[in-house]
Order: C-alpha cells, then sequence, then structure tokens
C-alpha cells in the first residue's frame, strides 16, 4: 500500500469518527493551488480545518507532532481560501489535528482540538 493510499485511510477514520461525534463533514481534501485541507467539519457554529496525519508505528513519533510551523502556514492560507468561498457570517474557525496510529489491524484516534490558530480566529 502506498503512502498516499495509507494517508486516504487515515482521512477516512478520521471522518467517520468525526461524524459519529455529531460534526458534518463540509469537505474532504478541498484543493487551493496545490495545497489542501483533509477536512472541514461543521458542529453548529464552529467550523474546523483537520489535518489529519496517519502512521504505522511511532518511530517518527506521534502523528500530531508531525504538523509543523511550513504545514500551518499552508493550512491557513488555504482555510483562508475556504472562508473566503464558502463562510457564514457568525462562524467561528479553529484548526485541529487528528492522528491515526494503526498497529495490529487497530486504529488509535488522538484529536486535538484547536492545534494552532490563526490571528483572524481569535
Amino acid at each position: 500500500m502506498s503512502t498516499q493510499e495509507f494517508g486516504e485511510i487515515g482521512e477516512a477514520v478520521a471522518a467517520h469518527w468525526l461524524m459519529r461525534r455529531g460534526w458534518v463533514l463540509l469537505a474532504h481534501r478541498f484543493r487551493s493551488g496545490h495545497r489542501d485541507l483533509d477536512l472541514v467539519a461543521r458542529q453548529g457554529r464552529l467550523v474546523a480545518f483537520v489535518e489529519v496525519k496517519a502512521r504505522r508505528g511511532t518511530t517518527f513519533g506521534d502523528p500530531v507532532e508531525a504538523v509543523g510551523w511550513r504545514k500551518r502556514r499552508e493550512l491557513i492560507r488555504s482555510a483562508h481560501v475556504w472562508i473566503d468561498r464558502h463562510g457564514q457570517a457568525g462562524d467561528a474557525y479553529r484548526f485541529d489535528v487528528i492522528g491515526v496510529l494503526v498497529s495490529g489491524g487497530r486504529a488509535r484516534i488522538r484529536h486535538v482540538e484547536g492545534a494552532f490558530s490563526a490571528p483572524w480566529t481569535t
């Protein structure tokens, strides 16, 4: 299985996990130029831009630790485009990271709400 295919499985697991907790999926792989947002989800007036990191183990650290400052900058830029196109008055926005750790045929989910912020989200 390729890295891309494994990432897609991680995104599907994360999307399912969010929906079971009452989130409505607004977008999957929203493209903005060469960048994308893995998931955009809504719960009430809160819209979360969710970066999903899937790993087969912790050799390279916890999956949620893999979102560095460059990736955060790209996510903020893509979210700004999404808001310009689809945002609604009164919505609040945040950036979440979901780590999917797959081991022995099981997936462990770690959801970090408000993992980082953009100046316009506060």
